[in-house]
């Protein structure tokens, strides 16, 4: 675990974390997933000036779940194009779409790929990461798999908001479930502000379960998590 003192330094940290992965394709395929969201939009700003004229066209990056929109482009890699790939000229060729016509095949795409080198998470309000919401899982085994935009009321109003109103909210979503997340080499989650610091001490203090899903994570060998203070401020370990 690495204890920034603030956001603007937590990114920093992420920042190189990630330039450091992307850096090492000299030679050969490096696969990252990478993240969009809030948490890591400093993060990218921070690293667009040096991609824009570095290519590292070994580099292939992956979103990790998707959520279509009826009429519309999908919410997660319109994320990504705005936050990330557009801003730091990412050929397309080096962009690896999931989405909900080939989540079924998925796992096995990823293995044929060479398996993910570093994927990049944020940690949601009830624990998730990636769409695997606490309350979705059916065990920790499951690889790529679809949830039902209707799983259960809190899913659906949020997701209805998420997609611009019920009417363009599509039946269902897909993520990289926890055994998908479990295969990559090395997992990387980013955490920030006071409003994260409960459930971030349930992900690495609290019991492994599933009504935590990230708490699964403490079992990676590889796992490092990158966080601000106050995001920090309940951890036993921060004190």
């Amino acid at each position: 675990m690495i204890i920034t003192q603030d956001y603007e330094n937590m990114s920093k940290i992420a920042a190189m974390e990630l330039m450091g992965w992307i850096t090492r394709a000299k030679n050969k395929r490096v696969n990252l997933a990478v993240t969009g969201g809030s948490t890591p939009v400093r993060m990218y700003e921070i690293i667009q000036t040096f991609l824009k004229d570095n290519k590292f066209e070994n580099v292939h990056y992956y979103n990790f779940d998707e959520i279509p929109i009826k009429g519309e482009p999908s919410l997660t890699i319109e994320s990504l194009h705005r936050l990330f790939f557009h801003p730091c000229s990412i050929d397309k060729a080096q962009i690896e779409i999931f989405n909900e016509k080939n989540y079924m095949d998925y796992d096995a795409k990823l293995t044929a790929d060479g398996g993910i080198d570093m994927i990049m998470l944020g940690l949601g309000l009830d624990g998730h990461f990636c769409g695997n919401l606490s309350g979705t899982l059916n065990g920790f085994g499951e690889g790529c798999h679809a949830v039902s935009c209707r799983f259960n009321e809190r899913i659906e109003k949020r997701l209805a908001f998420l997609s611009g109103g019920e009417d363009k909210m599509a039946d269902y979503y897909v993520t990289f479930g926890p055994a998908t997340v479990m295969g990559c080499k090395n997992i990387v989650m980013i955490v920030s502000g006071q409003k994260k610091a409960e459930i971030l001490k349930k992900v690495l203090e609290g019991p492994i379960c599933e009504e935590v899903p990230s708490s699964l994570l403490r079992l990676h060998p590889n796992f490092t998590v990158i966080v601000d203070r106050e995001a920090a401020s309940y951890l036993e370990q921060a004190i």
